[in-house]
């Protein structure tokens, strides 16, 4: 395994967990309707790199395309659905929110890093195939960090002042 290879491998991850919490701070964040709302489109971006990503690894003799080991659907949305409202009836649900917004800016960040990376690669090895996959695909997580930092600067101020 080569370094692209690798930076592929880890991006597909990183890009596939970013989809799952983004729908799981959806569904935990129901009644904020931009959060839930935001979180699900941009969820949707993650699911497409996830299989954009899949494609290019072909080209270099991966298969991304095994499904991740998960619990049936229905009892992890029973779950998360129970869970969202055990939320909403305790006292600090913005500061779970103000923690769920940093840990998508976290896995943003990270995965931002590995599509910088890999555009240089691309540049550097002439390879058109990841210059477009990263031009294409890097945009996109570039905005939902900015949307994450957005919510949290606009959240932070009333949420921990009213502690």
């Amino acid at each position: 395994m080569n370094g692209i290879t690798l930076a592929l491998r880890v991006l597909h991850h990183g890009e596939r967990h970013l989809a799952g919490e983004l729908l799981a701070v959806a569904d935990r964040h129901r009644t904020e309707h931009e959060v839930h709302h935001v979180a699900k489109d941009l969820a949707g971006w993650s699911r497409e790199h996830v299989q954009r990503l899949a494609l290019t690894g072909r080209a270099y003799g991966l298969d991304l395309d095994e499904p991740p080991s998960k619990p049936p659907q229905a009892l992890l949305t029973m779950v998360r659905e129970r869970a969202a409202r055990a939320v909403g009836h305790r006292p600090e649900p913005g500061l779970l929110l103000l923690r769920d917004l940093r840990d998508l800016h976290l896995d943003a960040s990270e995965n931002s890093l590995y599509w910088e990376m890999l555009a240089q690669a691309g540049q550097a090895s002439k390879d058109p195939r990841l210059l477009d996959l990263a031009s294409s695909c890097h945009p996109q997580t570039l905005r939902q960090m900015r949307w994450t930092n957005t919510m949290i600067k606009n959240l932070s101020p009333q949420l921990l002042t009213s502690l």
